[in-house]
């Protein structure tokens, strides 16, 4: 049986929709898992039964994370928030944390996640991290515009057999403070953070950059799915 993993989908204030990019289905699937969708419940008996139907979480990407998830105002240059998604993800985050569940959390996933656990994240990297470069690219979604280095011993660092790899970037908020219990295992140049571990579950990883977007260009991000599907089994 392949492993079922739970992608988790941007939400349409206005319209009230779930949407996803297929670029989340087609990793999952070419990686030997199950794609399956998760709209936004309300209900906490239907959001537990989620936790415990699937064998492997993958939050996506999406609006920027409302400051109040971790204990801040709004800064002026704060985007568009989704707030029934903030909650119904952050809880379903540490449900899945309790439950030790297979998490890879892509772009927003990573500052939920962090959030989720009592981290902090930054609501604009231009304004608030000295010297930045560009993190939100105007090229295509696959192509690689900035390095970043990985720590050594990490997991990420086995994954990609690598301290170094050129990643996309699509983002303005960032990991600020890291939670309790997780590691930083990858920067940019100029320290924005670009991955994080968690050093207590088997298999809890964020990253900031769209690798559902790069494998089918290089093979090498494909091994991050192939990982956190075979995680989940």
């Amino acid at each position: 049986m392949r492993p079922v993993i739970g992608i988790t989908c941007a939400h349409d204030n206005e319209l009230d929709r779930a949407y996803l990019n297929q670029f989340y289905v087609r990793a999952v699937e070419k990686a030997g898992g199950i794609p399956v969708l998760l709209p936004i419940v309300g209900d906490g008996v239907c959001l537990n039964q989620m936790v415990h139907m699937v064998d492997g979480l993958l939050f996506s990407g999406g609006a920027d994370l409302d400051p109040l998830c971790f204990g801040q105002e709004p800064m002026n240059r704060l985007g568009e928030i989704t707030p029934e998604r903030d909650f119904f993800e952050l809880e379903l985050a540490r449900q899945a944390l309790g439950a030790d569940l297979a998490i890879l959390a892509i772009c927003r996933g990573i500052q939920l996640i962090n959030a989720a656990a009592g981290g902090t994240v930054y609501q604009d990297i231009n304004s608030q991290v000295a010297h930045s470069i560009k993190h939100f690219q105007k090229a295509p979604r696959w192509y690689p515009t900035h390095r970043i280095s990985i720590k050594p011993g990490s997991q990420l660092a086995s994954i990609l057999q690598s301290k170094e790899v050129r990643v996309n970037s699509f983002h303005h908020q960032a990991v600020a403070d890291v939670a309790s219990g997780f590691k930083v295992t990858a920067v940019a140049p100029d320290g924005v953070i670009e991955a994080i571990e968690s050093e207590n579950h088997k298999f809890v990883m964020g990253l900031q950059c769209h690798p559902e977007c790069m494998w089918e260009k290089d093979e090498t991000f494909l091994r991050v799915f192939k990982y956190f599907v075979e995680a989940g089994r």
